[in-house]
């Protein structure tokens, strides 16, 4: 009987204890994976931890035929080793001679060239010399490798020997535990448990396929399947432990401290687990069938099973415990590596320079040889130098800068008026991508970004370093979403973010200074050029001939459909010219184009069919409001600001609509106000003789503003690249707006609780 029942399995500290006097860890470092990744196949376990019990059996294999098979393996390991030793050996002899012949060669040159100096021929006899002592270490190498790998082999022997004939005499398990530990206690925790394993596979191999009774047996030999594989994950978590870097973490660290102080006592169950399963196999071949339903004896393997999960679990706990500490170290250094570079940047930045090359270079590549840049116009690399003495506007994005953004700054970029610009203010665009980690995908989708692009852009994200990361982050306030740095010729920014002025008057802002926004702005007046300049050439035409035009958004069909119907009535009672557009709204892309759709197949009305377009309307009016932010303006005191942010507040609440008369707005209203004063036209048509009709409809929309008030007011900031305002005053009522995740004003206090709970 092997089960050793004077000594409790919950008594670890005795247990352990037997077999921490045994360790002894000396001599050569063993590196024990490649045994380890061996384990598996010869147990026929599948991948690491696959312990299905569909696993293919091999019946009726006698056990010497298994046994013969694993130590093939082991011997056509061997002897590829010893392939690899020999064919050094004569890779080293010809090289050496090939080096002498060289050498020679040399000196026959040196006869006959007397004007070179002999310098030639000593160099080269230096050369022939470095090589061939570098050759010997690799021959001695080779030569210390296998016979490291005879010693691990004989070891591996010894041990299934020992194994087998203390199973087969029934020595008790701990006894037999105790003897494997002194066999190897030169070696460290987690190669003695590959060493054990694999001697356990050297005996074994495929242990439920060596009995006669293999069906009838097959719950049992679950249990042992179990066991073994638990014993291996064990065994893998030990080893990592060994592995991690101490120049990260130490034992110090209570996580690695407490590990490492487990260990022992995982080593010892996981051996003991492999000895009870060697004990179990010889007993179902010598005592049989009667041997397996003895419920006592399937007490042991079944508990070891538990035991080792458990101790599986903590240590995985602490592994993961152990990685987050080293990542963390990891970041550490990382950010403290960054320290002087990205201070250099910083510095360099608010220096004056002769030109922009000097800036550039430290941002982008420092290094000469790198043809850092692929020209758009031509896909070739090409030197930092091309930008030399040129105002650059530095696009950074992500990898999810979208396609509308690039094909509305290619339209800027390429526009004719851009070229005239050139001849006396050239600039250029260059796409710098802030990619954290590169992978295979990403790699991809850069290229696919690149491609098309006709500006410079960089020809790898990895030349980017990470302090001109940290940089362009922290200084430049980079969040992912696009931003247009803008440097003058001197590599000095004028604009740490044009890329609203670029939305809002395209090339026509350059030179992307503060004092050029504030001159374009006061060029502008609230007209509906404003709006549309730039998107639709129709709408333009429109206002030439003086037509009424409704812009209208929203995603309620039904409110289209009611709205589009009373605005033809009421044009031709009217007798007005009237043309009505559909611009969508903002986000909800798949319900705009359904409404698209609908609007073009029941024919309600002109709509744009380009997704691009409508991105292009919105993303302008929100370039507006945050040019005006930026530069400091108070909705309270700016009209124009008033009307852009009610227009976008419009589209976050519902439906919308602006009424012009060519350039002239005259009423701009949530849909139901205009849409009842459309309906009611009988009420108020009375006075377009006296009042005109631009006078009436305004007229009578006010009053039915001033009876119901307008839903509350909402701005969202999420893709806002800049500064976030500190508050904001509602555009409806000028009352200070809540701030929560999105800006409210509901009008009335009490409105504003009712509307949050």
């Amino acid at each position: 009987m092997y089960q050793d029942r004077s000594l409790k399995m919950s008594d670890d500290k005795v247990l352990v204890s037997h077999i921490l006097g045994t360790h002894n860890p000396h001599g050569q470092e063993v590196d024990a994976k490649p045994f380890l990744r061996l384990l598996p196949k010869i147990l026929s376990l599948g991948p690491r931890g696959d312990l299905s019990t569909d696993t293919p059996l091999i019946p009726d294999a006698p056990l010497h035929e298994k046994l013969q098979n694993a130590k093939k393996d082991v011997a056509l390991l061997e002897t590829l080793l010893t392939t690899i030793h020999q064919t050094t050996n004569k890779d080293a002899d010809l090289l050496e001679t090939q080096l002498y012949t060289v050498n020679q060669f040399t000196d026959k040159d040196v006869d006959f060239l007397k004007n070179l100096p002999s310098m030639i021929d000593q160099t080269t006899n230096k050369d022939a010399t470095l090589l061939e002592r570098q050759f010997n270490m690799i021959d001695q190498t080779a030569t210390k490798e296998v016979a490291l790998l005879a010693r691990l082999l004989y070891t591996i022997d010894q041990t299934a020997k020992k194994l087998a004939y203390m199973a087969s005499s029934g020595t008790k398990a701990h006894l037999t535990t105790v003897t494997i530990f002194n066999m190897l206690a030169i070696y460290k925790w987690g190669v003695k448990l590959v060493l054990t394993l694999f001697a356990f596979a050297w005996n074994y191999g495929q242990f439920d396929a060596q009995t006669e009774h293999g069906a009838p047996l097959k719950p049992q030999f679950n249990i042992l399947k179990d066991l073994i594989g638990t014993a291996l994950e064990v065994t893998h978590c030990v080893i990592e432990f060994n592995e991690l870097p101490s120049k990260y973490i130490t034992l110090e660290v209570p996580a690695l401290s407490s590990a490492m102080a487990q260990i022992p006592s995982a080593a010892y169950w996981t051996v003991r687990s492999i000895v009870v399963c060697t004990y179990q196999i010889v007993s179902f071949n010598s005592k049989g069938y009667e041997f397996a339903l003895s419920t006592t004896e399937a007490w042991e393997p079944s508990t070891l099973a538990l035991k080792l999960k458990i101790i599986l679990e903590d240590l995985r706990k602490k592994m993961k415990d152990c990685i987050q500490y080293i990542e963390e170290r990891k970041h550490v250094e990382s950010d403290q590596m960054l320290v002087k570079p990205y201070q250099m940047l910083v510095k360099l930045f608010t220096m004056i320079h002769i030109d922009n090359i000097k800036v550039l270079k430290a941002l982008i590549c420092p290094r000469d040889d790198v043809l850092a840049l692929v020209d758009g116009t031509t896909k070739k690399r090409v030197n930092l130098d091309v930008l030399r003495r040129k105002n650059v506007l530095l696009l950074i994005s992500s990898l999810d800068i979208t396609q509308d953004e690039l094909l509305v700054l290619e339209y800027i970029y390429n526009e004719p008026r851009l070229h005239e610009m050139r001849l006396q203010n050239p600039y250029e665009i260059v796409w710098i991508p802030i990619v954290d980690q590169l992978t295979d995908v990403k790699q991809r989708h850069f290229e696919v970004l690149q491609t098309p692009m006709t500006w410079y852009s960089v020809y790898h994200p990895s030349i980017i370093s990470k302090a001109s990361v940290k940089f362009i982050r922290e200084e430049w306030h980079f969040k992912n979403k696009p931003i247009l740095v803008v440097l003058d010729l001197q590599g000095r920014v004028v604009s740490p973010n044009a890329i609203h002025m670029m939305w809002i008057w395209g090339s026509h802002a350059f030179p992307f200074t503060t004092l050029r926004e504030e001159a374009l702005w006061r060029e502008e007046a609230w007209r509906l050029e404003l709006l549309v300049d730039g998107t639709d050439a129709t709408i333009l035409n429109w206002i030439k001939e003086r037509k009424y035009i409704f812009m209208y958004g929203g995603d309620d069909m039904e409110w289209i459909r009611k709205f589009t119907k009373e605005a033809k009535a009421v044009a031709a009672a009217a007798r007005i010219p009237l043309e009505m557009v559909y611009v969508g709204k903002a986000t909800k892309k798949e319900q705009v184009k359904q409404v698209r759709a609908n609007i073009a197949r029941e024919k309600l009305s002109t709509c744009w069919q380009d997704p691009t377009t409508i991105w292009f309307f919105w993303t302008r009016l929100e370039s507006m409001l945050f040019s005006k932010i930026q530069l400091g303006k108070d909705v309270e005191h700016d009209l124009m600001m008033q009307q852009i942010e009610r227009v976008l507040s419009f589209d976050r609440e519902g439906t919308w609509a602006v009424l012009s008369r060519g350039s002239s707005v005259l009423a701009k209203e949530h849909g139901n106000i205009l849409w009842s004063a459309l309906f009611e036209y009988d009420q108020w048509k009375k006075n377009v003789p006296l009042q005109g009709f631009d006078a009436a409809f305004q007229n009578y929309v006010a009053s039915l503003r001033g009876n119901s008030p307008p839903p509350c007011c909402r701005f969202e900031f999420s893709h806002y690249d800049g500064k976030i305002p500190e508050n904001m005053k509602c555009p409806e009522c000028h009352h200070c707006m809540e701030k929560y995740t999105t800006f409210l004003c509901c009008h009335d206090e009490g409105i504003v609780q009712a509307y949050l709970h």
